[in-house]
């Protein structure tokens, strides 16, 4: 006998299922694939042998191929149905960030994680939030500043690192030998690590042809570096000056030599360790 109230089905309304919405899978949509967990962003989806399909990227690179299926995806926190783009809509890759990791849009700051990152100075801390910024925020990683490599140990001490608590520390002209890397090796722990890169300065980090010059200045030695290089550059002797010069020049990690890229992102991935 049918339910005049339910008709042919004879599940209750407060029962059924509601239909799940549907979400563009723009490229650069973070999403979770439900079935197992996977959380990346959209690289592509198109039409294959298979039927419809997504291609996600995790934050370490890794690709998986997801069909597009009803109710097959998390959205923050929400079960939606990924359909393909508007045909009309223009093709484009996804965003990314000034360092070149995928973009995750309105994504919130993170709250900050007991870990930090120390740098040598505030220009060092100016460049890697220019290009690091938006990765650090998401990651809940907070860049301080000493006021010279010889605080090091002191605030090592202080800092009292741990497995939940790590320390990255990242060092100018850090080359064996000089006074930095002995200090380095006095600090280095488990749950510390110093890296650094080969230039005198920071500012010598930034691509000569991003700033517009040929190459950085050889300063002689018993002189101030940034002095003597912005008096063979022939640019005023303001250094703060000249180094908001040099800082506008950088738009993303393209600018930066890789010898400070990759001690950068080693920090990141040290201090955003799991513990377990």
């Amino acid at each position: 006998m049918r339910s005049r109230q339910y008709g042919p089905d004879l599940t209750p309304p407060w029962k059924r299922q509601q239909p799940a919405p549907e979400v563009p899978a723009d490229p650069g949509l973070v999403v979770e694939e439900v079935s197992t967990g996977f959380c990346g962003a959209v690289i592509r989806s198109e039409k294959t042998a298979q039927g419809l399909t997504v291609t996600l990227e995790d934050r370490f690179g890794k690709h998986r191929v997801f069909p597009l299926e009803p109710r097959g995806f998390l959205l923050e926190g929400r079960v939606v149905t990924l359909v393909r783009p508007a045909a009309a809509r223009a093709p484009q890759g996804p965003a990314r960030t000034a360092s070149g990791s995928l973009a995750v849009p309105g994504a919130r700051a993170r709250i900050a994680r007991a870990g930090r990152i120390y740098v040598e100075g505030r220009h060092d801390a100016e460049l890697v939030e220019r290009v690091w910024g938006d990765d650090l925020r998401i990651e809940g990683v907070v860049v301080e500043y000493l006021e010279g490599v010889d605080d090091l140990p002191a605030v090592v001490r202080s800092f009292s690192p741990g497995p939940d608590a790590r320390l990255g520390v990242l060092v100018d002209h850090l080359v064996p030998g000089s006074k930095e890397s002995r200090i380095a090796a006095e600090v280095t722990g488990e749950h510390v690590l110093v890296v650094g890169h080969p230039y005198i300065d920071v500012w010598e980090a930034v691509k000569p042809s991003s700033v517009g010059i040929a190459e950085w200045p050889r300063v002689p030695r018993g002189q101030d570096w940034k002095t003597g290089v912005c008096a063979a550059l022939g640019w005023p002797s303001n250094t703060g000056a000249a180094w908001q010069r040099i800082l506008s020049s950088v738009g993303s990690y393209k600018d930066l030599e890789p010898a400070l890229l990759g001690r950068v992102e080693e920090l990141i991935d040290f201090v955003t360790v799991p513990v377990g």
